[in-house]
C-alpha cells in the first residue's frame, strides 16, 4: 500500500517562518528527507527516520522520498524557502515524469513556505511593491548566455530583480559580471540589497546602490535584490532606510 510524499517549503529557516501547515506536514511523516543543512533546521522526533544528503543529489533526493513513499512510508521532502521556488517541488515532478507509473499514482502534495525574496523585501520594506522577477544565476543546469539574456531583458523591462544562488565556490565570478551587465542597462544609484540568512544568528542586511555592490559580499545564503528605475530609498534619522517602489508605475524605463 502506498504511502505519501509531502514537499515542504521551510522557509527562510528560523521556526517563527515555519507555516502552520508544515509543522503539521513535518510532524505527520515518519520518514525525513532533505539537503542536510535543512534538516538541521526542523525538530525531528525519536520515531521519524532522517536520509540528509548533499545539495548536489536533488535528483537522487527526490527518487529516493518517491519511491519510499510508494513503498508505504508518510515521507516529508525538506526544501528550503518555497519548495516550488527554485527548489524540490521542480525536481520531484520531473521525477514523476519521467519515472515508474506508481509515481504517479502516489498522494503528493507541495506544502509552500516563504521564499527568500519576501524574507529579504520584508526586511528593507517593499522593494517588491510593483513589477518584479525572480532570476538563479546559476548556469548548472542553464547556460550562461541565456542568464545574460534574461538580465538584460529583465533590466530593460523595468523590473525589480532578484537573484538566487548568486555565487558559490565553483562560481566566483558570475555575479560580478551580471551586476557589471545591470550597470549597463541601470541608473548607478539604483538600490541594492544584499540578504543573508534572515531571520537566522548570522543574518546579515546590506543597502547599496548598483555602482558600489560588491559581489564578495554574497554567498550561496544570499539574495540580492535589484532594483528598478523607479523603486526609491527613504532615509530615516536613526533608523535604516525604506526601500520601495511604487504600485503606481510612470514607465520609466532604462
Amino acid at each position: 500500500m502506498s504511502g505519501r510524499l509531502a514537499v515542504v517549503g521551510i522557509g527562510p529557516g528560523d521556526h517563527r517562518y515555519l507555516t502552520p501547515e508544515a509543522e503539521q506536514a513535518l510532524a505527520m511523516a515518519d520518514t525525513l528527507y532533505g539537503y542536510g543543512p535543512y534538516l538541521a533546521r526542523v525538530s525531528v522526533q525519536s520515531t521519524q527516520a532522517v536520509h540528509p544528503s548533499d545539495n548536489r543529489d536533488e535528483r537522487e533526493r527526490a527518487r529516493d522520498a518517491l519511491q519510499h513513499a510508494v513503498d508505504g512510508a508518510n515521507v516529508a521532502l525538506v526544501s528550503g524557502g518555497d519548495p516550488g521556488v527554485f527548489a524540490m517541488a521542480a525536481a520531484v515532478c520531473e521525477e514523476i515524469e519521467v519515472g515508474p507509473l506508481a509515481w504517479r499514482s502516489l498522494d503528493v502534495s507541495i506544502v509552500p513556505g516563504i521564499t527568500a525574496m519576501l524574507a529579504v523585501a520584508a526586511r528593507v520594506g517593499a522593494p517588491l511593491g510593483h513589477d518584479f522577477c525572480a532570476l538563479s544565476i546559476s548556469d548548472n543546469l542553464k547556460p550562461w548566455d541565456l542568464i545574460e539574456r534574461r538580465l538584460d531583458a529583465a533590466a530593460r523591462a523595468g523590473f525589480v530583480i532578484a537573484l538566487y544562488n548568486p555565487i558559490s565556490r565553483a562560481r566566483p565570478t558570475q555575479l560580478g559580471i551580471a551586476l557589471e551587465r545591470l550597470r549597463s542597462h541601470l541608473p548607478s544609484s539604483t538600490p541594492v540589497v544584499f540578504g543573508r540568512a534572515i531571520g537566522r544568528p548570522d543574518e546579515r542586511v546590506n543597502v547599496m546602490t548598483l555602482e558600489t555592490a560588491d559581489p564578495t559580499a554574497a554567498d550561496m545564503a544570499t539574495l540580492i535584490i535589484i532594483g528598478s528605475p523607479e523603486t526609491r530609498v527613504i532615509a530615516r534619522p536613526e533608523r535604516p532606510p525604506l526601500i520601495y517602489t511604487p504600485r503606481a508605475a510612470q514607465g520609466r524605463l532604462p
